[in-house]
């Protein structure tokens, strides 16, 4: 049987040639997040059991368990439990995204990827991967640092995966091609920019600019539920478990609608959704609002429970650095800011100051981590 291979190695040629040598050799691959604590990186190999550990002190045996043939892949995702998971994907299924991601980008024998988010996560392994399966060059940094991303497109990069907050650290002009996902992006793109939708279970983005990928079917279940088949999916989950139904359908946790001309708009995840008093809000339709406001460093939204309203909506705010003429944001200043460009139910009732949010090295919201820490703001 195939060995799952933990490869804890930094970004960079030596990490690429690991990847290449395990597949060659028929196993699978668990990149392993090397800034996590002792406890968490223990319950990471506990939870997914791999057999090979590959450090730069070489091979270690390890009492797990091997793969099936045909696996390329276990990326940990700990979805909203925070309880680690290994999404297991086939070379096939590899194949097919970096082909579906290619034709659409149109990339060709003349590019360069850039490799810079956590090769850990799925945004930055698919870059990898990609290019290994198109036989495109790729140049693979340890992470991301705006200077040597700027200093790469300035010699020879041509296409980056990024998230938001990288994207407006960097001149965007730099690169022919950015594709951009991991949360929420800025409404005004440059025409480089693609913003993409897509899970570690789907393998990488398989929705661009609201348009589905070659190959990928999307439908709107009755409640809502954004549904998904397509050859880049999941096998199954590393515990064999699998949220793909007997019909091939990926339910994925999202809400969403299609637009008429079959564009994919994605309302949040099913469990984020606030109603209060007896209308619905979306967090993240809040968090844009809110975010526009120019005292504002960064936002999160959520709901908690309320005798009233069922719900109230709550804003998280990461305050802009006080300058001597102001001060971080009033609940009153921020009510006024949503009610400009959303329905006043949609306003928060409480504000919460805070020195950071609980996100990814991706820059993803946890918003299941949120936690109330300070007292509400008047």
């Amino acid at each position: 049987m195939p060995h799952l291979v933990a490869i804890d190695l930094p970004g960079g040629p030596d990490f690429v040639a690991a990847l290449r040598r395990e597949w060659d050799a028929g196993n699978a691959v668990l990149p392993v997040d090397r800034r996590l604590p002792a406890p968490a990186r223990t319950a990471l190999f506990a939870a997914l059991e791999p057999t090979l550990l590959l450090d730069a002190q070489g091979r270690h045996r390890m009492p797990g368990r091997g793969v099936e043939h045909g696996d390329a892949l276990v990326v940990a995702t700990s979805g909203a439990t925070g309880t680690p998971k290994g999404v297991v994907l086939t070379h096939a299924a590899v194949i097919a995204s970096a082909r579906a991601t290619s034709d659409r980008l149109g990339i060709t024998s003349d590019d360069t990827w850039l490799a810079c988010l956590p090769l850990s996560h799925v945004g930055g392994l698919s870059v990898v991967t990609r290019a290994i399966h198109t036989d495109i060059r790729v140049v693979v940094h340890d992470g991301f640092d705006a200077e040597k991303v700027a200093a790469a497109g300035r010699n020879g990069a041509t296409a980056v995966s990024l998230v938001t907050t990288a994207l407006q650290r960097i001149d965007a002009t730099l690169f022919r091609v950015i594709v951009v996902g991991g949360s929420r992006p800025p409404a005004d793109l440059p025409d480089n920019v693609h913003a993409t939708y897509g899970l570690t279970e789907t393998g990488s983005g398989i929705v661009y600019d609201g348009a589905p990928l070659d190959g990928v079917e999307l439908a709107i279940a009755p409640d809502g539920e954004i549904l998904v088949r397509c050859p880049m999916l999941m096998r199954c989950y590393r515990d064999g478990s699998t949220p793909i139904d007997k019909d091939g359908w990926l339910h994925t946790g999202d809400l969403g609608h299609l637009l008429a001309d079959g564009r994919l708009v994605v309302e949040g995840r099913a469990g984020d959704m606030i109603i209060t008093g007896g209308e619905n809000v979306w967090p993240e339709a809040v968090e844009g609002a809110i975010a526009t406001h120019p005292s504002v460093a960064d936002v999160a939204v959520a709901g908690t429970p309320d005798a009233e309203w069922g719900h109230r909506v709550v804003a998280w705010v990461v305050p802009r650095v006080a300058t001597p003429k102001s001060g971080p944001p009033t609940l009153a200043d921020l009510r006024a800011h949503v009610c400009d460009q959303l329905p006043s139910f949609c306003a928060p009732r409480e504000l919460r100051i805070v020195e950071r949010l609980p996100r990814t090295s991706l820059g993803k919201l946890q918003r299941h981590l949120l936690l109330v820490t300070d007292e509400p703001r008047p």
